[in-house]
């Protein structure tokens, strides 16, 4: 379906929130209500992902030696990821909102491993330092939950808060069924 992506005003720093999925939801929501030039009755996604060991919340690095930090911590544990999705009406108050959670179990890495991760830039800017979608696949043991939620993107959820905002189907996107999950359909 044709979007288009729009400036926010929101700044993630200025969101608080007690726990980290509560946290995704309401940066999420700043996200979608702070969208700038968007005319009213558009629909507007807003996104967020919290990585979060424990009710540490890990951020999203700004350089390699935050990576290299976050990836230590991460190291041979098992931590949630939360993706939180904000569908509003712009120039409303209608809107819809849900979080979804993979819990992920980081294999222990070495220092050798951490450091060129670190140094390839990947994980810069991305929740917990790293990216499943991209090579930091391969320090994941186990992954429960859908592996769009760590990527930051989970498009069954966002189809699901499309019909209850709009009471229509997701353009482009077919229900589930007793055999599956909603799946993309290509024309």
């Amino acid at each position: 379906m044709p979007f288009t992506v729009v400036a926010t005003a929101c700044s993630e720093e200025t969101v608080s929130a007690p726990l980290p999925s509560v946290l995704a939801l309401e940066r999420a929501r700043c996200k979608a209500r702070s969208a700038r030039d968007v005319p009213p009755g558009a629909i507007v996604l807003g996104a967020d992902t919290v990585v979060a060991l424990g009710n540490a919340v890990l951020g999203n690095p700004g350089d390699a030696a935050e990576v290299a930090a976050m990836l230590r911590r991460l190291s041979g544990t098992t931590h949630q990821v939360f993706t939180a999705h904000c569908l509003c009406c712009a120039g409303s108050d209608r809107e819809a909102r849900a979080v979804t959670m993979a819990r992920v179990t980081m294999r222990p890495l070495t220092e050798e491993e951490i450091a060129a991760y670190a140094a390839s830039g990947e994980g810069i800017g991305k929740a917990g330092g790293y990216a499943i979608q991209e090579r930091g696949d391969r320090f994941i043991v186990d992954l429960q939950g859908a592996p769009e939620t760590v990527i930051g993107l989970h498009v069954p959820t966002v189809a699901k808060l499309w019909r209850e905002l709009t009471d229509t189907a997701l353009p482009g996107y077919r229900g589930s069924s007793p055999s599956g999950p909603l799946r993309a359909v290509r024309p």
